[in-house]
């Protein structure tokens, strides 16, 4: 499904760093999610690698997809805890438990990414949750990571400040 405007808006980060089009799944039994991210010369770092034909390929920067894993914590939180960034609702990756990058990937085919919750526990103020992550490029895994994040409800009444930007 396309992105829907209210995901759009109720990011933290802007349309310029979400990075993705497309919701490919939501599966809130299993808490797992699934998002499409184009991959192109343009990219955030992407743009500015000095390429070498072998020794340095142009790439999406493994820089870039750690920000895409909190990317899709937040499509994790949006659609399968609903907790909502207009609500008072902030999320943090708070530890890398392990990061893989099994394949460079070149832009071109998009990047198919999938977040899945394997503990969650929230509660009215606070929350936190184990995730797996698996990055892939057509048949070719390219990422693949175990991550912590945590999410905090800033103000009781949930009128937090309308994201900027």
């Amino acid at each position: 499904m396309p992105l829907d405007p209210d995901f759009i808006a109720d990011c933290p980060y802007g349309p310029d760093g979400q990075l993705i089009d497309e919701i490919l799944l939501v599966d809130k039994e299993q808490s797992l999610v699934r998002a499409r991210m184009p991959t192109h010369d343009d990219l955030p770092i992407t743009r500015t690698q000095r390429v070498h034909p072998v020794l340095h390929p142009r790439h999406v920067s493994g820089g870039l997809m750690v920000h895409m894993t909190g990317i899709m914590g937040f499509v994790h939180a949006y659609y399968v805890l609903d907790l909502r960034h207009r609500d008072g609702w902030v999320g943090y990756g708070a530890k890398i438990h392990a990061a893989r990058f099994h394949a460079i990937a070149a832009p071109g085919e998009p990047l198919v990414l999938e977040a899945r919750a394997t503990q969650v526990r929230i509660g009215d103020r606070r929350g936190i949750g184990r995730y797996t992550l698996r990055f892939t490029q057509g048949d070719t895994l390219v990422y693949e990571g175990d991550q912590t994040a945590w999410w905090e409800r800033l103000e009781a009444e949930g009128k937090a400040p309308a994201p900027q930007g």
